[in-house]
């Protein structure tokens, strides 16, 4: 079960735990995770056959560290060992006139799934949108990750939108 916390998630607190579930304790990212962050992100990018990339952890490091940008991240503990990461952001959607939550990125080390890692860093982002007055937490997942969907089905609804990508025109 996860705990409910009324407490606001803030961006880059030192203060622990908005959502607990046994031994997982999540918060948000903090300079000190970027070794075991840089781990989960390389095997996260590695699980949907992206090429490795340093400057592309760089990067995203970057943002989650940076106040003013709009992406943020989570960590999952068990144990005090960082076992799972999400990145998120919030988005506004004209079509229904609301502020929400999108997840980026969830990633859970493999030898810790089943603990409740994913849940406990899903469960904490349908408690910040709910704190920030959202609607919905909203993500995607590739059509062939079925571990991942067994979870997320037990957590959300699944959408019938169809999701499509335009590459961007360069001058």
């Amino acid at each position: 079960m996860i705990i409910r916390s009324p407490r606001r998630l803030a961006r880059h607190s030192e203060e622990p735990v908005m959502a607990t579930k046994s031994a997982v304790t999540v918060r948000p990212v903090t300079a000190a995770d970027e070794p075991r962050w840089r781990e989960l992100y390389a095997a996260y990018r590695d699980f949907y056959k992206l090429e490795p990339s340093d400057a592309v952890l760089d990067r995203v490091w970057g943002w989650l560290l940076d106040p003013a940008h709009p992406t943020s991240g989570l960590v999952a503990s068990v144990d005090g060992v960082i076992q799972g990461i999400a990145h998120h952001r919030f988005f506004f959607s004209p079509y229904v006139g609301t502020k929400n939550v999108f997840l980026d990125d969830l990633f859970t080390d493999p030898a810790s799934r089943g603990q409740g890692v994913g849940r406990a860093l899903i469960g904490a982002l349908t408690d910040l949108a709910g704190t920030e007055g959202c609607d919905i937490v909203q993500w995607e997942t590739a059509d062939n990750n079925h571990t991942a969907q067994a979870l997320y089905d037990s957590l959300a609804s699944r959408t019938t939108w169809v999701t499509y990508e335009a590459q961007a025109t360069r001058p």
